[in-house]
């Protein structure tokens, strides 16, 4: 089997393109099948990269139209979709795509907005019914999703975000709270800084590492402005000591084994529509304990003991549940097994194999999608 995807890809930097890329690898690697990518750019890049064979450019009716010939050639297309990355008005332009596909179209949705423009309704809605199967992340983005566009729930299937193995050779640091990704305002650290003047006592004290860039978008608007706020408001708080920056770029495998050094990941997110995190996929996959605020994807994933969920913009709170974590041996430990037993359906391998399932459902005459999985009709 051949699957095609349609999507940003490295490297371009967002959670689209490494979700891609991830998949991808995953297709690669089971048996009998491959993955071709054909990348969604701004404007014409035409690098030489592994298994992308081809672009869409945004505002190009030709590479639109070239897209749908490759995806064509294989057995199925994989459209991933938030409304950032094609091009025309909510990113109408994908679907001069998607309706010249002559394969089953399955379309992955990153967002679901519960209260979507008029255009971002009527693009999505446009979508959802020329897809012949929707990817949601959560089962929360599956309600919100049937709550609130027109979509035959038997359309609809739940496979979660991927997410590589830990590794096993690395040992959390004491005290050490993580937080990583595309910085930028609306990550909600300034909670996180908030947080550390109400853990001076612990000892040892912590240290909250924030790694990652500024993301690209936020740094050609901005620059280097948000990090430098946090930085003031860690000095103003006299925790400048407790609170460390990191900008490096990590390839996956160097990610992942920072994960694993925390004690506890720390999501302090303000978005309160956020039904995906990869981040969060990533945090338990690896096994850590997350402390997060209650954004759609945690209230589902951090039960039965995998973290703790705290009120959006409330450093009080959030000090309080990271004490939970790392001054207490046992919520640590309770946390870690579960999000381990948790985790191990959320490495790549297994997502990847769901996915297969899916499409190979497609393929097979006389049979539909239905909830979570693919049945027989």
């Amino acid at each position: 089997m051949r699957l095609g995807f349609l999507s940003t890809y490295p490297p371009t930097q967002c959670g689209l393109a490494t979700f891609t890329r991830s998949l991808a690898t995953a297709v690669d690697a089971q048996p009998r099948t491959s993955a071709v990518v054909v990348r969604s750019v701004e404007t014409p890049e035409r690098l030489e990269l592994e298994r992308v064979v081809g672009e869409l450019v945004a505002g190009d009716r030709l590479s639109q139209r070239r897209a749908a010939e490759l995806l064509n050639g294989c057995d199925v297309a994989v459209i991933q979709h938030e409304y950032g990355i094609y091009g025309g008005e909510d990113g109408s332009e994908v679907l001069t795509v998607i309706r010249a596909l002559r394969v089953p179209a399955i379309v992955v949705l990153h967002t679901v907005l519960a209260a979507p423009t008029p255009g971002q309704r009527e693009v999505l809605e446009a979508i959802l019914a020329a897809a012949k199967a929707v990817v949601t992340m959560t089962f929360a983005a599956r309600d919100r999703l049937l709550a609130n566009y027109r979509v035959p729930a038997q359309k609809v299937v739940v496979i979660p975000h991927g997410a590589p193995a830990g590794p096993k050779d690395v040992a959390p640091v004491p005290g050490r709270v993580l937080t990583w990704g595309l910085l930028g305002p609306g990550k909600g650290l300034e909670w996180g800084v908030a947080a550390m003047a109400h853990l001076t006592d612990l000892v040892p004290a912590p240290q909250y590492l924030v790694a990652g860039e500024i993301h690209p978008k936020v740094l050609a608007r901005d620059g280097d402005a948000y990090r430098q706020q946090l930085r003031r408001q860690a000095e103003q708080l006299g925790v400048s000591d407790m609170v460390t920056f990191d900008s490096s770029y990590r390839p996956t495998e160097e990610l992942t084994r920072l994960i694993a050094t925390a004690q506890v990941v720390l999501l302090p997110y303000d978005s309160t529509e956020q039904v995906t995190s990869g981040v969060l996929i990533e945090a338990v996959a690896v096994g850590r304990p997350v402390v997060a605020t209650r954004f759609p994807h945690a209230v589902e994933l951090l039960t039965d003991g995998v973290g703790i969920t705290v009120p959006h913009k409330d450093p009080v709170a959030i000090a309080a549940a990271l004490r939970q974590v790392l001054a207490d041996p046992d919520t640590e430990r309770r946390a870690v097994a579960t999000a381990k037993r948790v985790g191990a359906n959320l490495l790549w391998p297994a997502v990847a194999r769901r996915y297969l399932q899916l499409a190979d459902q497609l393929l097979a005459p006389g049979r539909r999608v239905a909830g979570d999985s693919a049945v027989e009709s």
